[in-house]
């Protein structure tokens, strides 16, 4: 009988054992770029990317183009990020990386928003837009200058 016990004793001690070792951990969001599908023990080491697409509409060119201004440069975070013409305009927002876009795409670290400062340019130094955007984790932000 004893054997019998010290038996079960061994049993329960490798299952629990066994159980203990099947967590696993890792970053448990699905939003994250190391999203983990094994994981079941968020162990807080999530990362997060966004994106951000400049646009404007006809209107707003116009506006440019009637001021003078012929080509945009943009500025996100402190960093020249694209430029284009100001008679170039979008009937509708574009979508991030759509070809002729300023679209930035940014690393939020453990963040899954983010608020970075921005400026936009004309090829004089003129600056006719800044102000902060945020970025959104696994997402695609639109931004209208208007």
């Amino acid at each position: 009988m004893k054997t019998t016990f010290q038996y079960l004793l061994l049993v329960s001690c490798i299952a629990a054992f066994g159980l203990q070792s099947c967590n696993t951990e890792g970053c448990t969001d699905g939003d994250a770029t190391n999203f983990n599908a094994d994981a079941d023990t968020d162990d807080g080491s999530c990362k997060f990317e966004g994106e951000l697409v400049f646009w404007y509409t006809e209107k707003t060119s116009d506006f440019l183009v009637g001021d003078d201004a012929i080509t945009l440069t943009y500025y996100f975070d402190g960093e020249l990020v694209g430029s284009g013409a100001a008679n170039v305009f979008w009937t509708g927002a574009p979508e991030c990386g759509q070809n002729g876009s300023v679209t930035v795409s940014k690393d939020l670290g453990g963040d899954k928003s983010k608020s970075y400062s921005y400026k936009v340019e004309d090829q004089t130094g003129h600056q006719y837009y800044s102000g902060n955007a945020t970025v959104e984790a696994n997402t695609c932000v639109t931004f209208e200058l208007e």
